[in-house]
């Protein structure tokens, strides 16, 4: 299944590209050139998410971020899981066939454990990492957990496949970021109909069944990109991944780190606070 929307090019002014993983059709921009950077997006965003990021760094590198599969305008293929480890191996893929070597990779969200697990068995093509608002070891707050498995619950996926729950409460609600009616028009309609939703409705129920892997790269991360140089853009005010408990794991994980705090941005950086990500990113990897 295939997702028939052509983003407004005034919001997102970029060239698709499309590479036939083993699992699906995944859609991309690669824009710019000079150094590559990766970008890898959580639960319930796409590529859209880094547009601003993007336009203020193709003239200096060259810019890939990647719809996963089930999100954005990728393919739905039949078969495919939405696990956190089958998106890191269409990750791997997709760095393998672009050849890249020297990357910056930057994840959040979800995107980082799958960006990061891609990245482990990489490693000696990996020039740093970018953080923002992330985890790669197990989630273990109670809140977070049972958030889990009430978004798993029967009645709630029935809400996330036929009402966009999570787009329309967790990324549009009053606690998201704001923003114009074109661009939240632009992350309903990546998820337009109850078929194309079956990725978002895996999720929820990863943050407790992908701890294996979770509790993997929290001893692979560290041993294989801690000596990398890393950058930290984090949301002072994410109620999700709370800096308290983040910022110290990753400071421990990461040899050459680099924290930038951003005191009024919420999870959701890349729309919060895109200008001072790109400032980062340019200061951190001249």
């Amino acid at each position: 299944m295939m997702i028939d929307f052509v983003p407004d090019p005034d919001l997102y002014p970029f060239a698709s590209r499309w590479f036939d993983s083993s699992a699906g059709r995944v859609h991309y921009i690669d824009e710019g050139s000079g150094p590559p950077i990766v970008f890898c997006h959580g639960s319930p965003t796409w590529s859209f998410l880094y547009r601003h990021i993007v336009k203020g760094l193709r003239d200096r590198y060259r810019c890939i971020a990647v719809d996963q599969l089930g999100f954005g305008l990728s393919e739905r293929p039949a078969g495919f899981g939405y696990t956190v480890a089958e998106h890191t191996a269409v990750m791997g893929e997709l760095i393998d066939h672009l050849h890249l070597d020297g990357f910056v990779l930057m994840g959040q969200d979800w995107g980082g454990p799958i960006g990061l697990g891609a990245a482990t068995t990489r490693a000696d093509r990996v020039r740093g990492i970018v953080l923002g608002n992330t985890a790669f070891w197990p989630i273990e707050p109670l809140a977070n957990r049972a958030f889990s498995a009430i978004m798993s619950s029967r009645p709630m996926q029935r809400r996330i496949l036929e009402q966009n729950f999570l787009v329309e409460k967790f990324l549009l609600g009053r606690a998201g970021p704001a923003l114009t009616a074109g661009e939240a028009d632009h992350y309903r309609r990546a998820q337009p109909t109850k078929e194309a939703r079956r990725g978002l409705a895996v999720t929820p129920g990863e943050i407790r069944a992908a701890r294996p892997l979770l509790e993997e790269l929290a001893q692979e991360v560290p041993a294989l990109l801690g000596d990398k140089p890393t950058l930290a853009v984090w949301g002072m005010r994410d109620m999700v991944f709370r800096p308290k408990a983040c910022i110290p794991r990753i400071r421990s994980s990461f040899t050459e780190l680099r924290v930038v705090e951003l005191p009024q941005a919420k999870h959701f950086v890349q729309e919060d606070a895109p200008d001072r990500i790109v400032d980062a990113i340019t200061e951190q990897f001249p």
